[in-house]
């Protein structure tokens, strides 16, 4: 939540200048205060682990948020049971006709197929398409942020010789951005992917630009000029133990993964790992909340069609 000063004070400037949130008091008694809406498009097969991860995030703010768990009605989850989903989920169809402040759609494990033979792929255009419209600012996790570059700006993805899996350094390219407000130079975040984003196909696109980078794993976040849509490739979002189970879950089947790089204490798989991102991934989910969304979107959900109306217009 932002310092409320009084606009001559002495600090404002190098507070500004360290990327500081400060309000003047002029500002704050012109704030209105509402619950924030949030929709997450959970693409994830185990939508229980997913949905815990990210509602673990979201908590941790004095903002309340309201959320609302989405399905495809396109595919049919082999994975959480039938009852879970129709008690807290809800389809695009359903919610259709309402705004939101934000949304975060999901990575999925379909990223080495081509994106038009994904059995909801039809569906998942209909709902970035409506994004653009009808939500103020949408965060794509992995294979969605691959999805919805292709989809809006024809960046390509590429398959990879090998999985990427592991923990990764990221050095922060635009600290000035506000959704590194409290990071340091660099961070740690988890990786897993067979396909990637290239960053020099992103720095030649209009309306996009590289907010972070690994030199392991390339492309960490970018955004689109209006900040409206955040792209994430890696999982900033994963608990402690979740490489380690997709890693056991890959050894079961025979694929003779890499042990996941940086993650084990001396590569072994029997050791608990470390957790080395927890930190920076609260604070990211924080700042997107704070002020890409709650300091940003209009008071009226209505608003925010009627604001891309006239943008259109």
């Amino acid at each position: 939540m932002p310092i409320k000063i009084p606009a001559d004070l002495p600090a404002r400037a190098a507070l500004e200048s360290e990327n500081i949130f400060v309000m003047t008091e002029e500002r704050a008694q012109q704030q209105d205060i509402r619950p924030l809406e949030i929709a997450i498009v959970n693409l994830m097969p185990t939508k229980i682990a997913t949905e815990t991860q990210l509602l673990r995030l979201l908590g941790n703010s004095p903002i309340q948020v309201n959320i609302t768990l989405l399905r495809t009605a396109a595919h049919e989850s082999k994975n959480t049971p039938q009852h879970h989903l129709e008690r807290f989920y809800k389809t695009f169809a359903e919610i259709s006709h309402r705004s939101f402040d934000g949304m975060i759609i999901t990575g999925a494990p379909v990223e080495q197929m081509p994106f038009e033979e994904v059995d909801y792929w039809h569906e998942l255009l209909e709902i970035m398409q409506y994004a653009q419209s009808r939500v103020y600012s949408t965060l794509y996790l992995c294979w969605a942020a691959q999805a919805a570059l292709y989809h809006f700006y024809k960046v390509p993805k590429y398959i990879l010789p090998a999985k990427v899996s592991g923990i990764f350094c990221h050095e922060v390219l635009r600290p000035q951005c506000r959704l590194f407000r409290g990071f340091d130079d660099e961070f740690l975040a988890p990786h897993s992917r067979h396909t990637e984003v290239r960053a020099e196909d992103v720095h030649k696109t209009p309306g996009l630009r590289v907010l972070a980078e690994s030199g392991e794993a390339g492309l960490a976040l970018a955004e689109s000029s209006d900040q409206r849509q955040i792209f994430m490739t890696g999982h900033l979002e994963y608990d402690r133990d979740t490489l380690d189970a997709e890693y056991r879950r890959d050894m079961a089947r025979g694929l003779h993964p890499f042990i996941p790089r940086h993650y084990y204490p001396a590569d072994n798989p029997d050791a608990i790992p470390m957790m080395t991102w927890r930190a920076h991934a609260h604070l990211f989910f924080s700042n997107w909340l704070n002020y890409y969304v709650y300091q940003e979107t209009p008071f009226s959900l209505t608003a925010i069609a009627d604001q891309h109306e006239v943008h259109m217009d």
